[in-house]
């Protein structure tokens, strides 16, 4: 078991199955000068971040793939990672986005029926730090009283000072645009799912879309193009399509002015859904604001309140920030549906957090658009809510016809 010290002290006993190519005594630092100990059980290299926590108990591959947690160290809070293998099925993206992992104890297991490797070879084989024996519950309540903040995983080698000077130079996340670094450079187009007939045409904003994401859409029927971030509305109205989709994607909606700004310009247009970052980008390109959390919303267990048919969901959440309702409150009170003016006609919070009471959708009562905080599509977590692909088609091409 690791312990919560001042830099320096000693690492505790290893866990049992601590990796393939050994272990090295390591140690998380935060910003605030708490340190927790463990082993380094992959690439024993320094790596610093965003410290967040998921509460996901499985999944962990889908998790460090999925593109909005550039930047990020992930602790994860269920004790046993790695019991089941990593597969070519289980990849969000096409690489690790998330900068370490940190666990309670890491096992390289991979003889699941669908594994095709260990999760801490994996990790070694793409050169990400992983730390293994910490007190991760000691660690997530730290977190949870003082908020997600800078920190870094490094083996015992690098000294205090070291580590406190590199995580001094890493920009804090308020105010950061990650998107950039997960974008990609060109359009390029995805017909609908083998053997299912093409019923709509979207055009998404490609902030760091999930490939679950793209799977739930091309399996409706849906033949999508995505398009960089930084495309202008006229590139995306020129293409035609039925709809524009606003992905998910790491870092500070606040420093995306340029991607709310394409956004106002199709709205009113062209149908608009977005998820997650995308849910955050139209909120703010119709006059509302957002805010960072103390330690931000991941997991696969948060209750999602619809306000219109009282219907919760358990929804799957990744997002370190949100959006403040329209008098500004962080927390909305009553379960009343609250409606307000917007230069697009009448918009409606419709679905809220029951954890802490914070904006979970938005739809536009005028003009269609709709937006969701959560992730439909999972990828890890619950399917409680994917019926959001269905609505979003069945509205398109209802409203088409």
């Amino acid at each position: 078991m690791s312990t919560v010290t001042p830099a320096g002290s000693a690492p505790q006993p290893l866990p049992r199955n601590h990796g393939p190519e050994g272990a090295q005594p390591g140690y998380l630092l935060l910003e605030d000068g708490t340190r927790f100990d463990g082993f380094s059980v992959t690439h024993h290299a320094p790596a610093v971040g965003e410290v967040v926590f998921t509460t996901s108990m499985s999944g962990y591959q889908e998790t460090v793939t999925d593109p909005s947690y550039r930047g990020q160290i992930v602790v994860f809070t269920y004790p046993l990672i790695g019991n089941y293998g990593v597969a070519r099925e289980h990849m969000e993206s096409d690489a690790i986005h998330a900068r370490a992992v940190v666990m309670r104890e890491g096992v390289d297991a991979e003889d699941a029926p669908c594994a095709e490797g260990g999760w801490l070879s994996w990790l070694t084989d793409c050169a990400v730090p992983a730390l293994s024996g910490a007190d991760t519950r000691a660690l997530v309540r730290h977190l949870r009283d003082k908020g997600a903040m800078r920190g870094g995983v490094f083996p015992a080698a690098v000294s205090p000072a070291e580590a406190r000077a590199l995580i001094e130079a890493e920009p804090p996340m308020s105010g950061r645009d990650l998107v950039g670094e997960v974008t990609p450079q060109q359009p390029f187009e995805l017909p609908p799912a083998d053997g299912v007939a093409e019923r709509a045409f979207v055009a998404a904003i490609d902030t760091g879309i999930k490939a679950s994401i793209v799977r739930n859409l091309r399996e409706r029927g849906v033949r999508l193009r995505l398009f960089p971030a930084y495309s202008s509305a006229q590139e995306l109205l020129v293409a035609n399509p039925d709809a524009v989709f606003l992905a998910n994607g790491p870092g500070d909606p606040a420093a995306l002015d340029r991607i709310v700004a394409t956004v106002r310009e199709l709205v009113g247009k062209v149908p608009v859904w977005g998820i997650c970052l995308g849910h955050q980008l139209l909120c703010r390109a119709v006059g509302l604001e957002t805010f960072k959390l103390p330690f931000g919303h991941r997991g696969a267990n948060h209750p999602v309140k619809d306000l219109a048919t009282g219907r919760i969901d358990i929804t799957s959440q990744n997002h370190g920030f949100a959006v403040l309702g329209p008098r500004g409150e962080r927390r909305v009170e009553g379960d009343e549906p609250l409606r307000w003016e917007t230069d697009f006609g009448t918009a409606e919070l419709s679905q809220l957090n029951l954890y802490d009471r914070t904006v979970e959708g938005l739809v536009l009562r005028d003009v269609p658009a709709a937006t969701v905080q959560y992730h439909p599509e999972a990828g890890p977590g619950p399917h409680d809510a994917v019926y959001q692909f269905d609505r979003f088609l069945e509205q398109l091409i209802g409203g088409s016809r």
